[in-house]
């Protein structure tokens, strides 16, 4: 029996059109300092963010978001009925102690750096279900706080390959509401979702993550384009969370393996848009608040002001740990999509 959302095998819609009200984003100085500098409501003066660990600043900036987000809303705290989000790092403890002092009745997600999509999903269904309105989804990373999890201390000074990514410092959030819940003009609304299957083609690199990405990456796309029959012209961008400068490549080339060939000129990577190359990022910009940064400061402003109709976000993750990569463990990768329109689109 088929579910009444579905539309084929990975793909749901959403039959309310969730509004997204309101975004906003805190990040750090380097990234103040990148091409979209002007466009984040807060950009910290130093990476620490006035606090005693970078662990802290990483809840700190996310909460900051959090609280600039329902301020765009004007909406109060206690307005918020579910939180759902994540972050990088064990036990996504940022999230966690963002929520903690936020007091919202709250969800814990990880999907690595694809989080912020799997909360739009999860978001989005919770709205149209009728279950709880608003919902605000979030997710954050933090250089600091990866580096030292991930692979090395800040203070051992290792040289990166050329395929490695600059983990983003900053937290986004969004809100979501059923249409018409709350006053105000939406900046967009959701359309569909496409929960992505984990894909693991044996990449043992834990500085590529492009690299293990890119098949998780096509395999959604393709999923949502054989589940709709949609094309990338129906598009006007279709965005990817980090892939980076080798993952991107590798997706174009995935893809055309696939049998759904995309345009370049169609494609955006949060990664490649969030620094310039002077900033020396190697293959670009990554981590949860990466994707989740950008949509809230450049891709939903852009929708908002009539610029993009309908976009696929597709946030991006590289589902590594420290013990597994350790043990010789492959990478498997996965990503999660959401179509976004124009409140006035058909």
């Amino acid at each position: 029996m088929q579910a009444e959302n579905r539309i084929g095998y990975q793909t749901i819609e959403y039959k309310t059109r969730p509004w997204i009200m309101a975004s906003a984003c805190a990040v750090g100085p380097r990234e103040g300092q990148g091409p979209l500098g002007d466009c984040f409501d807060l950009v910290a003066q130093d990476a620490a963010f006035g606090q005693d660990s970078y662990e802290q600043a990483e809840a700190a900036l996310l909460r900051e978001a959090c609280r600039l987000c329902l301020a765009k809303a004007n909406i109060g705290e206690k307005g918020v009925q579910a939180m759902v989000g994540g972050d990088l790092l064990n036990q996504i403890m940022p999230s966690a102690l963002a929520a903690r002092e936020l007091k919202f009745p709250f969800l814990g997600l990880y999907g690595a750096c694809s989080t912020m999509s799997e909360g739009l999903i999860t978001g989005g269904m919770m709205c149209d279900g009728g279950y709880a309105s608003p919902v605000l989804c979030t997710a954050s990373s933090h250089y600091a706080t990866a580096e030292r999890q991930y692979r090395y201390p800040l203070e051992y000074g290792n040289q990166r390959s050329p395929a490695s990514q600059w983990t983003v410092t900053g937290g986004g959030a969004v809100l979501l509401s059923l249409p018409e819940a709350l006053p105000g003009t939406p900046m967009a609304r959701l359309a569909r979702g496409c929960i992505g299957r984990v894909v693991d083609l044996g990449v043992t690199d834990n500085n590529n993550m492009g690299a293990a990405m890119a098949p998780a990456a096509a395999a959604t796309l393709c999923a949502y384009m054989d589940d709709t029959g949609d094309t990338p012209e129906q598009f006007d961008r279709i965005i990817t969370g980090d892939l980076g400068m080798v993952g991107s490549d590798l997706l174009l080339a995935w893809c055309e393996k696939m049998g759904h060939p995309l345009p370049r000129g169609c494609m955006m990577d949060c990664g490649l848009t969030i620094y310039d190359p002077s900033q020396d990022s190697h293959a670009g910009g990554s981590g949860c608040g990466c994707s989740a940064t950008v949509l809230s400061a450049y891709i939903l402003p852009r929708i908002q002001r009539g610029e993009w109709k309908r976009v696929l976000f597709m946030a991006t993750g590289a589902l590594l740990s420290p013990t597994t990569t350790q043990q010789g463990e492959s990478i498997p990768g996965v990503a999660h999509a959401v179509i976004i329109e124009g409140v006035g689109a058909c």
